[in-house]
């Protein structure tokens, strides 16, 4: 998938301007920035909830134009928020197939099968590491929120995304949840997956990221391979370096001031 000159504007604002960014398959991008930077618009953009001012999206060499999520969800585009995008109060079965529920009988006998919901949520949810979730019936809300976050990945995946877009993911866990979703996003990049992880965290992203791209004020102000960037030139970049520098000239000053 290929981004190409992507610009989008809000009634004079503008959110992005003339963005270009290369998705691949197997690989993990990491869209970094501070905030106001323009990543929710870039991935808005890709997910289908924004049409671009201008520019264009590409997939699989052919210019395509999204209307609505539903389109960018057909062609295998699935976006996973930083709270899962789940129901506290549904079942994780439920919750794992809403929209696409599975049916048995027929006619005005037809109705939700349950039991093949919650085979199915419980079975993924294991195969990716979460061994505590032994029924299906289980709600969501009981869950931590990691686990709401590998629900979310299990349920994209075996739907057959294509192309995966995390918010946030690790924003709010702790240490020992935010290495399982990590471990969960290196799983889903072996699958021959794309994953755009939209993230705050430079360790984070260095720990699962092949491409990354930084935006600033809505413009790509650098784009590159692992490897290429040391921790403290991306932080730099992302905070913008002049403004760093500027911070560090002022501590400099009042330390020398405190200590004469």
């Amino acid at each position: 998938m290929r981004l190409v000159d992507i610009s989008k504007n809000f009634s004079g604002y503008r959110a992005l301007h003339k963005v270009s960014i290369d998705v691949f398959p197997g690989e993990v991008l990491c869209l970094l920035g501070d905030n106001g930077a323009g990543k929710s618009t870039a991935i808005k953009v890709i997910s289908g909830f924004h049409e671009p001012t201008s520019g264009t999206l590409e997939w699989q060499g052919e210019m395509i134009a999204f209307k609505s999520p539903r389109d960018a969800n057909e062609l295998g585009i699935a976006t996973v928020h930083q709270f899962g995008g789940t129901f506290p109060l549904m079942s994780l079965g439920r919750s794992f197939f809403v929209g696409l529920e599975p049916t048995k009988g027929w006619g005005p006998f037809k109705r939700i099968d349950r039991k093949y919901s919650n085979e199915v949520v419980v079975r993924e949810m294991q195969a990716m590491g979460i061994t505590r979730v032994t029924d299906g019936e289980r709600l969501i809300g009981s869950l931590s929120g990691g686990e709401r976050q590998v629900s979310a990945i299990a349920r994209a995946v075996h739907f057959g995304a294509k192309v995966l877009i995390l918010d946030e993911p690790t924003a709010a866990l702790g240490v020992k949840e935010s290495s399982h979703v990590l471990r969960i996003i290196m799983q889903a990049r072996q699958k021959g997956i794309a994953v755009i992880l939209i993230t705050h965290n430079v360790t984070h992203a260095l720990a699962v990221g092949d491409h990354f791209a930084v935006l600033i004020h809505g413009e790509k102000a650098d784009d590159f391979r692992k490897g290429e960037r040391t921790r403290e030139q991306i932080i730099d970049l992302m905070a913008g370096g002049e403004a760093m520098a500027d911070l560090e000239k002022e501590i400099e000053e009042l330390t020398g001031s405190s200590s004469n």
